[in-house]
């Protein structure tokens, strides 16, 4: 499964699509960015509902896929343009993280 799969295979709003598309390695679910620092990894889907450029620091920090924000959380746009500076694509969903984690991890066949 590829980046893209995200909003084409699993519905998720492309909010910043602007990123070089490859394979995702796994997703990574949390709010605290001291957690996703220390535990996520590269490759990975951060599924959160922390939607400011912050978020895009860290994933960019450990170089992450792509950040998924849940619940319909608005987008700032700071937000969206550092994500396309750093080529990480940001997608949004009204789901909750729960579904989204679950939704991911079938589509991963992990």
């Amino acid at each position: 499964m590829n980046i893209r799969d995200l909003s084409a295979r699993l519905g998720f709003e492309a909010v910043q699509d602007a990123f070089e598309d490859r394979p995702l390695a796994g997703g990574y679910t949390s709010d605290l960015l001291s957690d996703v620092m220390a535990k996520a990894e590269k490759d990975q889907v951060l599924i959160t509902i922390q939607a400011h450029k912050n978020t895009v620091a860290v994933a960019s920090l450990i170089g992450l896929a792509a950040i998924v924000l849940c619940n319909q959380r608005p987008v700032p746009q700071d937000m969206v343009d550092s994500a396309r500076e750093e080529g990480i694509a940001l997608f949004r969903t009204d789901m909750t993280q729960f579904k989204v984690s679950g939704l991911l991890y079938q589509a991963l066949g992990q």
